[in-house]
């Protein structure tokens, strides 16, 4: 399931990506610009970025006013530094509204309550437990909330073209100029290419989407980075590196892991990516990928897919199973996971060498059907390069089938053709086999 995304950041991963540049300049030479002054120029930024909270101050009327513009001469450096950084130059201000950190959780609660479905959350959330890939007593709706409202620090909204930064730190520490830095960032982009056509909005393509999304967080974390070591001081860098964020790490950590990762790989692996258009060619390299973003995270995992554009395989769940499996059933959620997310299912059901039996990906789509008297039945269809990786990723999926019949699901892996995999579960004997016989699979 892919939610609408405000280019969130773990706070976390700010030390990461700056731990990433100094790799590079230490492999590149001084791959980062030299500090120096800039003038103020407009502002923009997409994204929200949690952080640490700072101690609030209680100045007067006078001292506020004067701090504000203060803060805004800042805000407008940094602008200027990233714009001159990044190389793609603003079409429009973005209006900058100050708020305090209570507003940005409340804001990034309300978007998400407004944008994502009810009832595809709660697909989504049955989907998962039915895979268990979460506890069965586990709601997904309240762990989403929960995570947007740890320690949020900054939110561009793509819709409003609205960003928002927080006020009510006594000083703006380097946490908050580097949040900045790729906040603007993603406000260029969305100026430059429209984050929406990069990444999309379906809400049944996960896998694509999270691709996508890697090259856009992958682009705004190496600018942060190189920003950052180009106007910060050491001092600053290691406060980044060395500060804890204890309660949105906690929400992180309360996630399925197939929801985390969904999170944390566009920073985490689009970094990798990033650095290594950038090392080939500098920011231009970048642009050029914004213009062929991946299809897949199979292209992100595996840079020779990614460099001969090898295109995920289209697999197809019939239109018409609802009808198929007869009156009262219903299909509320279809999506493709991809490679890195089949790899979470093979490796939290017990499969040993998880990477190894998901890389040779080529396509898939799940299904979750729901039927009379509380029925529920996954579909799991699979398309793999050669008959020797569906074999693997057969074999690998055995544990997990075990895992599901032993909490009283019916389960079983069908190989219909070569190269062709599929999983299907019931809540019982009855539910797996209407499924696989309507879709042609029964043996």
């Amino acid at each position: 399931m892919t939610t609408r995304s405000r280019r969130w950041a773990a706070p976390a991963l700010l030390a990461i990506s700056l731990l990433a540049i100094s790799l590079l300049v230490g492999a590149c030479g001084n791959a980062a610009p030299s500090a120096g002054p800039a003038t103020p120029a407009p502002s923009a930024s997409p994204g929200a970025t949690a952080a640490a909270q700072s101690p609030s101050a209680s100045p007067s009327s006078s001292a506020t006013a004067a701090a504000a513009v203060d803060d805004a001469a800042l805000y407008a450096e940094i602008e200027d530094q990233v714009i001159q950084l990044r190389g793609l130059q603003p079409k429009t201000p973005v209006a900058r509204n100050v708020i305090d950190q209570a507003g940005v959780r409340d804001l990034m609660t309300r978007k998400y309550q407004e944008e994502t479905p009810a009832a595809l959350v709660k697909a989504a959330e049955t989907l998962y437990k039915e895979l268990l890939l979460m506890p069965q007593d586990a709601s997904l709706d309240d762990l989403f909330v929960d995570l947007y409202s740890s320690s949020a620090a900054g939110l561009y909204d793509d819709d409003t073209k609205q960003l928002y930064v927080i006020s009510d730190a006594s000083a703006i520490g380097p946490v908050e100029k580097a949040t900045y830095a790729h906040e603007y960032t993603h406000a260029l982009q969305d100026q430059v290419y429209g984050l929406k056509a990069v990444i999309g909005d379906a809400t049944d393509q996960s896998d694509r989407s999270i691709a996508r999304t890697a090259q856009v967080e992958g682009d705004a974390y190496l600018t942060m980075g190189l920003w950052a070591q180009a106007n910060l001081t050491a001092a600053e860098l290691g406060q980044i590196a060395t500060t804890k964020y204890p309660e949105a790490e906690a929400a992180l950590a309360r996630l399925p892991e197939i929801v985390k990762q969904g999170l944390m790989f566009p920073a985490t692996t689009g970094i990798g990516l990033a650095l290594a258009d950038y090392a080939q060619g500098g920011f231009a390299a970048i642009d050029k990928r914004f213009s062929s973003p991946p299809d897949s995270t199979e292209q992100i995992l595996h840079a020779d897919k990614l460099a001969a554009g090898e295109k995920p395989v289209v697999v197809a769940i019939p239109e018409d199973l609802a009808s198929r499996l007869g009156a009262g059933w219903t299909v509320p959620i279809q999506d493709t996971m991809g490679e890195m997310q089949l790899e979470i299912l093979l490796r939290e059901g017990g499969a040993t060498k998880s990477k190894d039996a998901a890389a040779g990906w080529g396509g898939d789509r799940v299904a979750l059907v729901e039927g009379p008297d509380g029925a529920v039945g996954v579909v799991l269809d699979t398309a793999w390069d050669t008959e020797a990786d569906a074999a693997e990723y057969a074999a690998a999926l055995e544990p997990l089938v075990a895992k599901l019949k032993a909490a009283g699901r019916s389960a079983a892996v069908l190989v219909p053709e070569p190269g062709r995999v599929v999983l299907v579960s019931g809540s019982s004997d009855d539910v797996l086999g209407r499924v696989a016989n309507v879709l042609g699979l029964a043996q």
